[in-house]
């Protein structure tokens, strides 16, 4: 079963409403615009970061509009981590592609919260920007980066609880 086959097939499974469609390869944020379809969801941007340590592994979403400063990320991060009582990151890089295929299953260019479906451990902890929250629906790719699935927030946020990963809002920029 190919990457894409496998979130369709985990959503259907739960009874989790979404649309797709397939496009041609887009491997960055500008390559995949070209292909995005008007649908009014909010596109998401995903990255993978590991702390200084490399014992911690944090997965990003944000609007695909939005650039995002590694530095204030680092402090933001910090300050929530901090306030629930758990240790900072201290300095993020971005996750080698051996630790991207470890936790979630996943080659450059593919990563989507999707991939925690493979993250059976629950080692990874989601961040989404807290501007998701007041999307109607959300997008991103199905671990393949020729493809996009559209899911409505709170069907977005069963999924989450489903697989089991960690995750919190938090305001990004």
């Amino acid at each position: 079963m190919t990457r894409e086959e496998t979130v369709l097939s985990f959503l259907k499974e739960h009874d989790i409403p979404f649309t797709n469609y397939s496009h041609p390869e887009g491997k960055t944020i500008e390559e995949a615009k070209r292909w995005w379809h008007d649908d009014g969801s909010v596109h998401c941007k995903n990255i993978f970061l590991r702390n200084h340590k490399g014992n911690r592994h944090y997965l990003v979403c944000y609007h695909c509009d939005h650039d995002l400063d590694i530095h204030s990320l680092e402090h933001r991060l910090k300050e929530a981590l901090q306030s629930r009582g758990l240790p900072a990151p201290g300095k993020l890089s971005f996750a080698s592609p051996e630790r991207m295929m470890r936790y979630l299953g996943l080659e450059p260019g593919s990563v989507s919260p999707f991939g925690l479906i493979n993250d059976v451990e629950h080692h990874v902890h989601l961040f989404l920007d807290a501007t998701l929250q007041q999307a109607g629906t959300l997008s991103f790719h199905p671990n393949d980066c020729r493809g996009t699935v559209v899911i409505g927030r709170e069907d977005f946020e069963r999924y989450l609880a489903i697989v089991g990963n960690t995750y919190e809002y938090l305001e990004l920029y």
